[in-house]
């Protein structure tokens, strides 16, 4: 004990050793903070500098515009085209604009861009805009070419399947223009694309003040994270176009919507930088603005001053050292060993002991008391760890043998769910038939004896009446249809049916009509949109039923009001051509569970309302025909269904077998 307090007090007497290097710690961690913070604060006034650069831009752009819609010479050029022509022209190269045009007032209220629309209200308009490649080659086939940059794979950047950027930035101005004969906006913009004498202005503005700063100093252009024009130079004379800026930055400043200072690696070394976030008119963010200055002078002068402290430290050290060792020696030793071999217990060797304390590490003190208990203690935990271990095993191979008895249990108890649940739905299909087939054959024969009476009381008048009278008895037709059908689709092979090729548009534009009576009474317009498809090869009542089915589900679905919209396209799917119709609502969408089983039979969502076998039996039916019907759904959104059918040209009987 008096050795161990000896050699404690020895250890108090050297506060040297553990007090200047803290104090020498906190003070260069405070003065690197400060340095840090005062080269954040350059970058943030460059940045600040840069921006006003590009709102005067802006501001000129504006004001150049404005000043030309008012002109005496535009008001005297009139209407005439090759005089007004011939004006924009020079005084688009006058102002240093990369196009300049003329658009009349009914153009501009359905111009694509807010910047021209705003024009027309509130009389002058700027913004940053981004063209993309078609809108570019339509003002300028020239600016298109100058606008398209191949992208450099940069490692930090967010992976890409680019390889090259067709959009241009634009600075898009619009003034309103009424004079004379006269009466609309005048349009300008300036590409940034490639725009070096913009983005070399920036960097003389920011960095030509201080003496070897203009070198070190980059201003850069981003359109989204594409470097579009910058003086900074992969080699030579050769500047960075197209690579891309870090993952982080872009996170940050496009995803955040946040100026970002701080340090960044910029090509190919670090830069201290600023990236401030680009709005276009409607508020996205589009792009980034950088300033930055070269890292590596202003580390240097850091790290001198770091290394003249250190150096002085050492110095201390130096004297001290020596001495602290070799009176801490006797300590430290022994509780070195003890360390290392809890390090290597940690690390799983249990077996690793300290042993006997060595002459002069403490022999005969506490220490070597505390390394004999912790061996001690070590062999107990070592024939504990071996018993843990064998417990451990049996355990693990019991758990293995009962989950592996489960696992088989729960898959045969599945199956066996599944061809009851199926079981019980097909039994019930069947006695649904029975009654439906019942109940429904007799009106249906009496309807049908009726129209029949009505067609001879008619006599030679039928005409008038005979577009209705066909779609009644093609309606009753259908409703025997139905019937079958759902005798059908609960004993398909007591049934066949007879495909034929059928043109789509038809039978979407007959749907349309049967539908349209209460299409209107509900409030719902119905958009009927048909491209060229080819033939497919169905029964054209079933691929009726399932439209109308379709139809009526949406009319349902919106309630009171709402859009209805109909397409049909050709479609290719594995190598196969056909038909896809669409069927899209604007409703209140599907629920995800319950999208899941909207194919099964007997799921509705309208409960009390409908029987829920509509687009079970509709799926039978496509399936049955080698087709494809889908659904897509999001709440809030509405809905769409997708029904897919073979060319019939190109339904094999191969397939068709299938099918069937």
């Amino acid at each position: 004990m008096p050795r161990v307090r000896l050699r404690l007090l020895l250890l108090a007497l050297l506060p040297l050793v553990v007090v200047l290097p803290l104090l020498l710690g906190g003070a260069v961690a405070r003065w690197s903070g400060k340095y840090d913070e005062l080269l954040i604060a350059k970058v943030a006034s460059d940045l600040r500098v840069a921006e006003q650069y590009l709102q005067r831009i802006m501001a000129r752009a504006s004001d150049e515009v404005r000043a030309l819609a008012g002109s005496a010479a535009l008001a005297r050029a009139g209407g005439e085209g090759q005089a007004l022509t011939q004006l924009l022209e020079a005084r688009r190269r006058a102002m240093g604009l990369d196009f300049l045009v003329f658009q009349p007032a009914d153009q501009a209220r359905i111009s694509r861009w807010p910047v021209v629309t705003s024009a027309l209200e509130d009389g002058i308009a700027t913004a940053i805009e981004i063209f993309d490649a078609e809108a570019l080659a339509a003002v300028s086939p020239t600016l298109a070419e100058r606008a398209r940059i191949p992208l450099i794979p940069t490692a930090a950047a967010v992976p890409t399947t680019r390889r090259v950027e067709t959009r241009g930035m634009i600075v898009h101005t619009a003034a309103r223009l009424r004079t004379g004969a006269l009466d609309g906006v005048l349009v300008g913009g300036t590409l940034l694309n490639r725009n070096h004498g913009f983005i070399d202005t920036i960097n003389e503005l920011v960095y030509a003040h201080g003496a070897g700063e203009a070198e070190q100093g980059t201003a850069t252009l981003f359109l989204e994270d594409v470097r579009i024009t910058t003086n900074v130079r992969l080699f030579g004379d050769v500047r960075a176009l197209g690579t891309r800026v870090s993952a982080e930055v872009r996170g940050a400043v496009l995803g955040d919507g946040r100026t970002w200072r701080d340090r960044a690696f910029v090509v190919d070394d670090w830069y201290v930088s600023g990236y401030l976030p680009l709005l276009d008119s409607r508020g996205a963010r589009v792009g980034m603005l950088y300033v930055g200055f070269l890292e590596a002078p202003y580390r240097a002068i850091q790290n001198t001053s770091f290394a003249v402290i250190a150096v002085a430290f050492i110095a201390v050290l130096a004297l001290t050292v020596p001495l602290f060792l070799w009176l801490a020696r006797g300590i430290f030793a022994p509780l070195e060993r003890m360390t290392k071999i809890m390090t290597a217990v940690e690390q799983g060797n249990l077996r690793a002991r300290i042993g006997p304390i060595g002459p002069g590490e403490g022999a005969r003190d506490e220490i070597a008391a505390v390394a004999g208990h912790l061996d001690r203690l070590l062999d107990q935990v070592q024939e504990r760890d071996r018993h843990l271990r064998a417990w451990a095993e049996e355990l693990n191979t019991r758990v293995d043998a009962r989950t592996e008895e489960l696992r088989t249990a729960n898959a045969k108890l599945e199956a066996t769910f599944a061809k009851l649940a199926m079981r019980e739905k097909l039994a019930a299909i069947g006695e649904i038939t029975a009654g439906v087939a019942h109940e429904i054959n007799n009106p249906v024969a009496v309807i049908q004896g009726n129209v029949d009476v009505l067609r001879e009381s008619l006599e030679g008048s039928e005409a008038d009446v005979a577009t209705e009278l066909r779609l009644i008895d093609q309606q009753i037709q259908r409703v025997n249809v139905v019937v079958g059908k759902l005798l059908q689709f609960a004993q398909p092979s007591d049934y066949s049916d007879f495909a034929e090729r059928v043109e789509f548009a038809q039978v979407l534009s007959d749907c349309h009509f049967l539908v349209k009576t209460s299409m209107v009474r509900a409030g719902i317009a119905v958009d009927l949109a048909v491209d060229d498809a080819p033939p497919v090869r169905i029964n054209p009542s079933e691929l009726q039923q399932v439209v109308i089915n379709l139809m009526n589900n949406a009319r349902q679905a919106m309630g009171r009001g709402g859009r209805l919209r109909l397409r049909l396209s050709a479609s290719t799917r594995d190598g196969v051509p056909g038909a896809l119709a669409e069927v899209a609502d604007d409703g209140p969408g599907i629920a995800p569970e319950a999208l899941a089983q909207i194919f099964d039979p007997f799921f509705t969502t309208k409960r009390g309302e409908g029987t829920g076998l509509g687009l079970s039996v509709s799926q039978a039916l496509i399936q049955r025909a080698g087709g494809i019907i889908e659904v897509e759904s999001r709440l809030g959104e509405g809905t769409r269904f997708s029904v897919w059918l073979p060319a019939a040209d190109s339904l094999s009987l191969a397939v068709a077998e299938i099918a069937e």
